[in-house]
């Protein structure tokens, strides 16, 4: 029997700038080997190899993925023996609570050539400046983008019956938890589902919800309650003591995206765009926020506003994920330096080492 691989991000480039979620990620974690190093120095395709081998041993493993490199990971979780590995570099900077008891810190940065490295300084220099640059102006226009869809929002808002959306949030609470509650305290895990990359925008809403029975689908427009619904629903789950994972929206992380419960084998996500996704199952379920809530023809009504505004939002969001792309551009102009200084020999070894004393951990 294999073991369950689930993807999802820690880490995201978001309206409010990057936002970390890894210590929610991490904070369960009895052993944590944080990787150090520069660009291009292995630290993805160790925690990747090192990952496939826990795969073949049909362990359950989690990748969390890097929102700046759709080919990278930032860390990898064997979450049944709550042992982790992590990129530990800016800027996931990671605060040990124990180290060398939890956290052990593994230098990848002693395989490179220093003097190789020295010889292109003025480059890498000038790289790393340009490249907080290009983050910098997109989070300033992901910020422009979040404003337009304030906008949006404000529409929606000003015509929701506030009363409906009250009275259908405690039908959804009664419909995922019924009359269950349990005798434990309550465990909550913070992620993001997707986040926006140098690619666009990426989700793995498909796999965290591969193995849950009840699926269920909001629909709605910007500022019809759902992120609301949702917080509730977390809030309610604390309360009668359910582990619950909260998936935060990777464009704006004060509002959520998807609540999973698997005690009670439920997910509930906003399934608009750019996550939109339809039911496929019988047991697919949708919530229509737009139609219970919202005052009939507020889509025609303000159909002018809301095609301005939204014109504004997506072009905003298509300047910021250009940013984003360029800065992966000048990344990997930087990971080619270190990758050529580099004596990947040594991250080898490293690498067995590192395996050779998670498989001693777990026996």
């Amino acid at each position: 029997m294999s073991g369950k691989v689930r993807h999802y991000y820690a880490g995201g480039n978001t309206a409010k700038g990057f936002y970390s979620l890894y210590e929610s990620a991490l904070e369960d974690l009895e052993r944590v080997y944080i990787l150090k190093g520069g660009p291009g120095t292995g630290k993805s395709s160790l925690m990747k190899k090192i990952g496939d081998i826990m795969e073949s041993k049909s362990l359950n493993v989690e990748y969390l993925h890097c929102s700046s490199d759709n080919d990278s990971i930032d860390g990898v979780i064997l979450p049944d023996y709550k042992v982790g590995i992590v990129d530990g570099t800016a800027p996931h900077i990671i605060e040990p609570k124990a180290p060398g008891v939890v956290e052990e810190y593994v230098n990848l940065g002693v395989a490179w050539d220093s003097q190789k490295l020295a010889n292109d300084k003025q480059t890498i220099l000038s790289l790393n400046k340009d490249i907080a640059g290009k983050f910098e102006i997109a989070y300033k226009t992901f910020a422009e983008a979040l404003a337009a869809h304030d906008e949006i929002e404000e529409i929606y808002i000003l015509n929701m019956n506030f009363d409906k959306a009250n009275q259908l949030t405690d039908e959804v609470i009664s419909l995922l938890y019924g009359e269950e509650q349990l005798e434990k305290k309550s465990k909550i895990k913070h992620r993001f589902l997707g986040a926006a990359t140098p690619l666009g925008a990426v989700d793995f809403i498909q796999n965290l919800t591969s193995d849950v029975q009840n699926r269920y689908f909001i629909k709605g427009r910007a500022g019809s309650g759902k992120s609301t619904m949702l917080k509730k629903i977390v809030a309610e789950g604390e309360k009668r003591g359910f582990d619950i994972e909260v998936y935060h929206c990777g464009f704006d992380p004060n509002s959520l995206d998807m609540v999973i419960i698997r005690e009670r084998d439920v997910a509930i996500f906003d399934s608009t765009a750019p996550h939109e996704y339809f039911p496929e199952r019988d047991t697919d379920k949708i919530i229509d926020m737009y139609e219970r809530c919202i005052n009939p023809g507020t889509d025609e009504k303000y159909a002018d506003e809301i095609e301005r505004t939204t014109k504004a939002y997506k072009g905003k969001m298509k300047e910021a994920i250009s940013y984003l792309a360029e800065a992966k551009q000048l990344r990997d102009r930087l990971e080619a330096i270190y990758i050529n200084a580099m004596d990947f020999q040594v991250v080898d070894e490293m690498q067995q080492t590192i395996l050779n004393e998670i498989e001693a951990y777990i026996k």
